[in-house]
Parts: C-alpha cells; sequence; structure tokens
C-alpha cells in the first residue's frame, strides 16, 4: 500500500514496548541458539533464560543475499523492493518517475511471507500506468507455474493481468542484478534444462528469497528444511512438548500471512494453557489463510483459503471478483484489527467456511 502510494508510511509501525501486554518482562536481546534439553533459550553475548513452556513466533528471514548484485543496487537504479520499510517510499517513487519501457516484477521460490505481494504491487503500478496513459511492458518473473498456489484464484488473476495486458513469465527466478546496466538475469527452466536469460528493464521490484532464521535451521527444533517443526494442526512442536510455534517460521503447509497468524493465535493460546494447567479445552487450527490482493487502487480481490487449497471465504460473495469493499477493508479496518484486536491477544470470530461457486469464472474489472 505504502509503495503503491496509498498508504501513509509512519501509520505502519510501532516502537516494541508500546505493544506489549501489562506484566510482560521484554527482553531487547536476540535469540542465537535453543537449548531444548535444558529448557533454555541463549541470547546474543551468551546469555541464557529458562523456561518452563516456549512459544516461537521468530517470522522469516529475507536472504537478500542470495541474488547477485541485489544489495549494491537497491534503493537506485530503478530497483527496489516493498520488502524492505526504507524502500517502499521509493517503490511509489519509481512508479511515479516510470515514464515508459518494461516493468519486471519478480517472485522468488516459495515460500515467502505474503505470497501475493509480489503481485499487489504489479497490480498497482499498472494501474497507475493505465491511468495515466503510460505505455508500459509489465511483466511478471516467478519461477513457479502459475499467478497463484490455489487454481481457484489462479485462474482469476490471470484474467486480471489480461486485463492490464501484463505477462506472466513462468520458470524464471532471478539470480543476479546489474543496476547500472539495467539488466537482470533469470535462471530459466525449459523442459528441465536450465538458462541464464538476461533482460532490460527500466523498473525492476524484487522481491528476496526467504527462509526460517538461522538460529532456527541450525538448532534441534528445526525439521529437514530448517522450519520450527510443528503439528499443523495443534500448533505444538512434534518431540518437545512444552514447545509452540507460530507464524511464519513454523513447518505448517499453510500460506504465510497475518491472517494465518490471526488464526493461529488462539489454538496456541488455548493449547498453551491446558498443556500448563493439565486440563481444559484444546484448538485445532484448519490452515486459514487469506491474501487481499489489490487489483487496483480501489478494488481488492479477496482469496481466503485453508489446507490443501480449500476456498473458505468469509463472505458468500464469489471471492474472485474484485470488490471496493474488500478495498475498505485492507486499508481501513485491517489495520485497525491489526493494532486493536491481534496484538493485544483479543479473539476475532471466525467467519470463514468452505463455500462452493460455479467453475466459471464471474466476470472480472480490477
Amino acid at each position: 500500500m505504502v509503495g503503491g502510494g496509498q498508504f501513509d508510511i509512519d501509520k505502519t509501525r510501532r516502537s516494541m514496548r508500546d505493544c506489549m501486554p501489562a506484566g510482560v518482562e521484554f527482553v531487547p536481546g536476540r535469540v542465537t541458539a535453543f537449548e531444548p534439553e535444558h529448557n533454555a533459550v541463549v541470547l546474543e553475548g551468551g546469555a541464557r533464560i529458562g523456561y518452563k513452556f516456549l512459544v516461537v513466533a521468530a517470522g522469516i528471514q529475507l536472504d537478500w543475499d542470495g541474488i547477485e548484485g541485489l544489495t549494491d543496487t537497491l534503493g537506485r537504479n530503478g530497483v527496489t523492493s516493498n520488502y524492505r520499510f526504507d524502500l517502499a517510499p521509493y517503490t511509489w517513487q519509481c512508479i511515479q518517475q516510470f515514464k515508459g519501457g518494461t516493468a519486471l516484477f519478480t517472485q522468488p521460490p516459495m515460500p515467502i511471507k505474503c505470497a501475493g505481494a509480489p503481485q499487489k504491487i504489479l497490480y498497482l503500478a499498472a494501474d497507475y500506468f493505465r491511468k495515466n496513459r503510460i505505455t508500459a511492458d509489465i511483466r511478471f518473473m516467478t519461477p513457479g507455474p502459475s499467478m497463484f498456489g490455489v487454481p481457484f484464484y489462479a485462474k482469476a488473476l490471470e484474467s486480471v493481468m489480461r486485463d492490464y495486458q501484463a505477462k506472466p513469465c513462468f520458470g524464471q527466478k532471478l539470480v543476479r542484478v546489474d543496476g547500472p546496466s539495467k539488466t537482470a538475469y533469470f535462471e530459466v527452466t525449459t523442459d528441465g534444462i536450465k538458462s541464464i536469460q538476461a533482460t532490460k528493464f527500466d523498473m525492476l521490484h524484487v522481491v528476496p528469497p526467504q527462509s526460517a532464521p538461522r538460529f532456527i535451521r541450525e538448532s534441534p527444533l528445526a525439521d529437514a528444511a530448517g522450519w520450527l517443526e510443528v503439528d499443523k494442526a495443534t500448533l505444538c512442536h512434534t518431540r518437545f512438548a512444552n514447545i509452540f510455534g507460530i507464524g511464519d517460521c513454523t513447518s505448517t503447509p499453510n500460506s504465510k500471512t497475518a491472517a494465518a497468524v490471526k488464526n493461529q493465535m488462539p489454538v496456541v493460546a488455548t493449547n498453551l494453557m491446558a498443556a500448563l494447567t493439565g486440563h481444559g479445552e484444546t484448538m485445532t487450527y484448519d490452515g486459514y489463510a487469506s491474501c487481499p490482493l489489490t487489483t487496483s487502487a480501489s478494488k481488492v480481490l479477496l482469496a481466503e483459503f485453508c489446507y490443501d487449497g480449500m476456498v473458505t471465504p468469509s463472505f458468500p460473495m464469489d471471492p474472485r471478483s474484485p470488490r471496493k469493499i474488500y478495498w475498505w477493508l485492507k486499508q481501513s479496518f485491517l489495520p485497525y484489527l491489526y493494532w486493536n484486536i491481534v496484538i493485544k491477544g483479543k479473539r476475532w470470530p471466525l467467519t470463514h467456511k468452505r463455500r462452493d461457486f460455479p467453475e466459471a469464472l464471474p466476470t472480472i474489472n480490477p
């Protein structure tokens, strides 16, 4: 929203101390290791903090150096990324200063946080270019085989791309950026054969490759892929019964979104309390995630789904249709929900459920 010129960046963050609930001790130190056999975490500098129960909510790591030359050119030469707080305003500057040519929007291999974000900024830019009659060769460069991981929504997003005359380029992974020459290099996979392809650009929005934080990957809490290994339903660690995980750092096979965290929160809280007291109710997480895709600067396609791509909208309308009411939801209501409900640990009613819709696409008007 900031990168698309639709939101004030100063309203997107607050001091961590201001968000701490009463009665919570905040220790501003980085965790470097886990010692589950001793029920302790190790902090930078060597200090150890013991625990009876542990909840790991470490988020996801952005691997900027995973693309050669990227860090040297970010913030100049028309190369930007909304995945860095300080660069979101530069994204909007790049969009406003774009006079025509080739605009590339990249997506790395999954998983990443907010899988729809690489497309959201593409659509906001395309909408701006169209309104200002700027001729643009817009390309979405992704190593994946489709526009979205859930086929039900992928077909609708393909229609949005066609409306903007934007081109999806599948099987293309960004591996190198030469900012001064405005050239991006992609590893292209064709029939199982990999090659490097150079593509000139006038604007390049990059989403970096992402992984579990290093201190999790190198710990006894990690699975084979490096994520915090939890049961996908209970969110309890599969080998250490007094450890729970929540959010992007875990091994749960859901889309890594804030909406997922919102629905995981009561599950972890309820199951943790049951483990602490030895009695009480327990809950399970159904894999719910939500991705409000900004298809223009006035409409949002609200994609909601659970494990295995089950379509579970909160509202009875066909979720493949971009709507203005969802724009209000994203721009005004969701920030309120985040700061006043989610961050404060309050429960919000679960309104999503499985709904069936015709296979034929509705009218898509971004």
